[in-house]
C-alpha cells in the first residue's frame, strides 16, 4: 500500500475515514511509483463507489457490489480517490498475500467483480514487487 503524500501521516482509522464516499478502480497495468502521478497504460478493470462511512469495523462498504468489469485483465492494483480524482492510496491487488482481493482472479466485460478482502496495512510495499534500491534508501532515510 502506498499513501499519496497528503496522507502519508495518517493512522489507519485516518485512512478509513478518508475512503468515506471514495472511489476504487482497479487496474491491470504497472502500478505508479506514486499515488499522485497518472495511470500511463490505462488496464481499468473495474471501479467501485464505496459508502460513507466505507467500513464496518474492518469490512470495507462499497455502495454496489458485484459491479460489471469494464474491461479483460488480470488486477495488479487499486487505486483510491476522492470523489473529486484527488489521490488517497494505491493498494496491491491480486491472489497471495495483496491489500485487495477479489472474488476472481481475473476480470472480463460485463462479469461481475467483487471485493472480498481489503487491507489496509500502513508501511507496507505491494508483496509482488520487491522494493528497489532507491526505495529502500528512501525507507531508510
Amino acid at each position: 500500500m502506498k499513501l499519496a503524500e497528503s496522507y502519508a501521516k495518517c493512522t489507519i482509522e485516518e485512512v478509513k475515514a478518508a475512503l468515506a464516499g471514495a472511489v476504487l478502480r482497479v487496474y491491470s497495468c504497472p502500478q505508479p511509483e506514486k499515488p499522485e502521478k497518472p495511470v500511463l497504460r490505462n488496464g481499468f478493470l473495474a471501479e467501485f463507489a464505496l459508502a460513507t462511512p466505507a467500513f464496518e469495523g474492518d469490512v470495507i462498504k462499497p455502495v454496489e457490489s458485484p459491479v460489471p468489469g469494464k474491461d479483460v485483465g488480470v488486477p495488479l492494483f487499486v487505486r483510491a480517490t476522492q470523489a473529486d480524482g484527488t489521490p488517497i492510496a494505491d493498494f496491491s491487488a491480486g491472489p497471495g498475500d495483496m491489500d485487495v482481493k477479489l472474488a476472481s482472479v481475473s476480470c472480463s466485460v460485463g462479469a461481475p467483480v467483487a471485493i472480498t478482502k481489503f487491507q489496509i496495512r500502513l508501511g507496507v510495499a505491494n508483496p509482488s514487487r520487491p522494493l528497489s534500491p532507491r526505495d529502500r534508501m528512501k525507507e531508510s532515510d
